[in-house]
């Protein structure tokens, strides 16, 4: 118990001492306009690289992960099963995916216009 507090004290120091000797000899950049700035081939920018991300775009992707989830989870279950229950299984997988792409749509988070 005695050398495992020695050691996390030995590691906390030791880490502790490495980050100030890093931040302390380490290149200081001060931060202006220019550096901040976008770079494109040297004109100005035509338009603010700062534009909002449409929130469509986001909804889709996480609907598209949770059904791929859930197939890649779900869908292989029925084969490891025996035969006779294999059926009834996938059945229940196809009604489970077919219930949450019905929940999703009646959401509305399917209809891309508003």
């Amino acid at each position: 118990m005695k050398i495992t507090f020695l050691m996390c004290l030995f590691s906390l120091f030791l880490s502790l001492i490495l980050s100030t000797i890093s931040m302390t000899i380490s290149k200081k950049t001060m931060l202006d306009k220019e550096k901040l700035s976008p770079y494109e081939c040297g004109f100005n920018p035509f338009s603010s690289s700062r534009i909002p991300f449409s929130l469509r775009f986001f909804l889709i992707s996480i609907i598209f992960l949770i059904f791929d989830v859930e197939i890649a989870l779900l869908l292989p279950i029925p084969f490891i099963l025996l035969a006779k229950l294999s059926i009834f299984t996938f059945s229940l997988f196809m009604l489970i995916l077919l219930f949450g792409l019905f929940h999703e749509w009646n959401e509305g988070a399917l209809e891309w216009a508003n």
